[in-house]
């Protein structure tokens, strides 16, 4: 289990900033991470490309998301996909 958005003095949207996640994940030889919450737009987008950006194999699950605002989920799903996210259902 990890905490985020523990830091009063700023947002941490990813799932990766300051909990220790990545390094967990190393530590457990995990090269696959199966992605969804709330929001696709927001914390759901930083937290998958950080993923991306540490070399995880990412699979979006689609059907486990939202996000906040049509038209930025749609923009934030095609910045996945393009940064190299699988989108599955």
């Amino acid at each position: 289990m990890i905490t985020k958005g523990t830091r009063f003095d700023r947002d941490q949207n990813s799932a990766f900033e300051e909990t220790g996640f990545g390094s967990q994940l190393v530590y457990d030889k995990v090269r696959r991470l199966f992605a969804g919450g709330l929001a696709l737009d927001v914390c759901v987008l930083a937290s998958v490309m950080d993923a991306l950006h540490s070399g995880l194999d990412v699979r979006l699950i689609r059907s486990a998301t939202r996000s906040a605002d049509e038209e930025r989920g749609r923009r934030a799903l095609e910045k996945m996909v393009k940064a190299g996210a699988a989108v599955i259902d």
